[in-house]
């Protein structure tokens, strides 16, 4: 009885300001809004970045030719010879470059990559539609291309490509394949690309040698010991002279994603987490006012029998209150914000229901430490001097 009679008289003190309680209430609304909304992005972009990293396998290595003096680059057999490493399973050579691409009156500009037929299984790349390139493609330098969705749909509307002819830079390409959809990966775009014979786009692009090159191992788990043989092979070809290759492995790289992830989400969490504070702050403040507005009540209840207890009671539950009706509306806006960000934009966007569960007990939490010291200054106040204030 005594709980709910200062729960009563708790919330009538507070709807008697409500003006007053909301900007009490606006610090804690701001820091679990904004905990919850920052967490929740930071989570979705990190997913975003596993899901590309992931995507390219974990048992795999690119190998990034920077070379030095007159060797900057691997030559064709060279970089097929790395597949005789112990531990690695494919290799793919690329050489890259970007051409106008046209057919009819549409062009573009579009990314061209060299590439062997290993290139299907290493990079899990497939056609929807026609082959895919052959060894006698690339022996007999044909002029065949396969061509990315969406540099397709541009090019050729809703036609079916294969068959067709698209001129690269004034050259014509017969087009043997469709590529399936791949979306966006680290790299950009997966579907704006036209990928043509390595030994054809060697003299095409003018690239003499191969700079950038996919190697899969036999599993995950020999991926490190693959990387040191061919970083030991790659060494003693460019007579281990500094910077002139680099291997990224994607496994390292999710490793340090994920630390990365979890440092940021810490530290956008603990900015967040200051306003909770200012916002208890605020909450301690308004309190204290409340108690010497109210001293004469506080000083006719003591009178009339009302204990110590029931007087912290009922201003401490005056501040949870205030604090956990500003942590609910802030989770409301919290979610609604990430919500309208995922949905409006290109970010992903993932809600941590931890966080938000976390975010909301905290404000309690401050309700509870920064209403202490208002409702104790109230629970000791002697009735004689609180009657005798104006």
């Amino acid at each position: 009885m005594m709980l709910f009679q200062s729960m009563k008289m708790a919330m009538k003190s507070i709807l008697s300001s409500k003006i007053r309680s909301f900007l009490t209430m606006l610090g804690i609304i701001i820091g679990v809004s904004s905990v919850i909304a920052l967490v929740s992005i930071g989570q979705g972009t990190t997913s975003q970045i596993t899901e590309s990293l992931n995507s390219l396998g974990t048992n795999q290595l690119t190998v990034n030719i920077t070379g030095r003096g007159a060797t900057t680059s691997l030559t064709y057999e060279e970089a097929l010879a790395l597949g005789d490493i112990e531990g690695v399973e494919g290799v793919s050579p690329v050489i890259s470059g970007n051409v106008t691409a046209k057919h009819g009156t549409e062009n573009t500009t579009v990314s061209v990559e060299g590439i062997t037929p290993a290139y299907e299984t290493v990079q899990d790349f497939h056609v929807q539609s026609g082959r895919f390139l052959l060894e006698i493609d690339t022996e007999y330098r044909q002029k065949v291309a396969l061509i990315g969705s969406d540099t397709a749909q541009t090019l050729f509307g809703t036609g079916d490509p294969v068959g067709q002819s698209v001129q690269l830079n004034g050259r014509s390409f017969k087009i043997v394949g469709l590529l399936e959809s791949k979306g966006s990966s680290l790299g950009g775009s997966n579907d704006e690309k036209i990928l043509i014979p390595i030994s054809t786009a060697e003299r095409f692009l003018q690239s003499k040698g191969v700079r950038s090159i996919t190697v899969t191992t036999d599993s995950a788990d020999v991926v490190a010991d693959t990387k040191t043989r061919l970083e030991a092979s790659l060494d003693k070809k460019f007579n281990y002279a500094d910077n002139s290759y680099s291997v990224f492995d994607s496994q390292e790289m999710l490793e340090t994603v994920s630390e990365t992830s979890d440092t940021l989400s810490m530290a956008l969490a603990g900015i967040a987490g200051i306003s909770l504070l200012v916002g208890g702050i605020g909450i301690m403040n308004i309190m204290i006012v409340s108690v010497n507005e109210r001293t004469r009540e506080i000083g006719i209840r003591k009178a009339i029998g009302a204990k110590k207890l029931n007087i912290l009671m009922q201003f401490m539950i005056e501040s949870v209150v205030l604090s956990g009706f500003g942590g609910l509306i802030g989770v409301g806006l919290g979610l609604f914000i990430s919500w309208a960000v995922g949905h409006y934009s290109s970010m992903n966007v993932a809600t941590d229901w931890n966080t938000v569960m976390i975010s909301f007990v905290f404000s309690l939490f401050i309700g509870v430490v920064f209403g202490m010291m208002p409702a104790n200054k109230a629970a000791r106040m002697r009735p004689i001097n609180a009657l005798r204030n104006d």
